[in-house]
């Protein structure tokens, strides 16, 4: 059986409509001041959710996104209260926007891919298609030219680190496997977790130049501890502890195949 990500690379694309004027990007507001950014646009399979957390003090966004359209130019609200940027990793779905936002951090395994990140880091050279788009951005898209924009990190993170929101505060957990900065971000007062692409709801992607399995397992059998109410991730609809524990579990027992999204 072929797996997703053998499907979208042996196929061509079919015809790709042309941009129009509606909006780039769509949200979806969750409890807690916690509002999913997402670029309905792109296929299911690359589609990176971003994650605006409202705090007292200032907010966080979790990942930006591809890159392709303005994130502020359509939500200038992004720039009315100081934000930080963070990136649970430095694949290119989930930094195209980080060079909008003066305050950026990731994990500092991965500093240098943010601050030059070139196609074959960021796994653009890879899995940046025009099979991605069911609608093209305006100006189109030429995989030969994209490019991630370069935005040095402000701030490098480490396990156990403290994101301080003023009325909310997220752990730093290093969750390498996937990639070797990857992280997650711990609310232990709500039991919230934003997971990037440490786990998620579709085929776990554990085969990129950088990706250890033996570090995955590792991440997967310290995240099942973690007494999750929620986890937000970053590919595929959120849910609970009970489909943690599935997912953890189908992995660790090899069940899942290696395959999409672009990570």
């Amino acid at each position: 059986m072929r797996t997703a990500i053998e499907h979208h690379e042996s196929e061509p694309p079919g015809p790709v409509r042309v941009a129009d004027e509606r909006p780039w990007y769509a949200t979806a507001a969750h409890a807690d001041g916690i509002t999913h950014i997402f670029e309905p646009s792109i296929d299911v399979f690359y589609r990176c959710n971003m994650w605006h957390v409202r705090g007292r003090d200032r907010s966080l966004l979790v990942d930006s996104g591809l890159g392709v359209v303005s994130l502020v130019g359509q939500f200038p609200w992004l720039r009315e209260s100081p934000l930080l940027a963070i990136a649970s990793h430095t694949h290119f779905d989930h930094i195209g926007n980080h060079h909008e936002f003066t305050e950026r951090a990731c994990h500092a395994s991965e500093a240098d891919i943010l601050a030059a990140p070139t196609p074959a880091a960021t796994l653009a050279t890879r899995y940046a298609k025009l099979a991605m788009f069911e609608r093209l951005p305006p100006g189109g898209f030429d995989e030969s030219t994209y490019r991630v924009r370069a935005a040095p990190a402000t701030q490098l993170l480490e396990a156990g680190d403290v994101i301080d929101l003023g009325d909310r505060h997220f752990t730093v957990w290093h969750v390498p496997g996937h990639s070797p900065g990857s992280i997650a971000l711990w609310e232990a007062a709500s039991g919230t977790l934003f997971a990037g692409d440490a786990v998620y709801d579709g085929p776990l992607v554990d085969d990129a130049y950088h990706s250890n399995t033996e570090d995955y397992v590792v991440t997967m059998h310290r995240l099942r501890e973690l007494p999750v109410q929620v986890v937000h991730a970053g590919h595929y609809p959120s849910f609970g502890r009970s489909r943690l524990h599935e997912l953890i579990d189908d992995y660790l027992h090899g069940r899942r195949s290696p395959g999409c999204p672009a990570g």
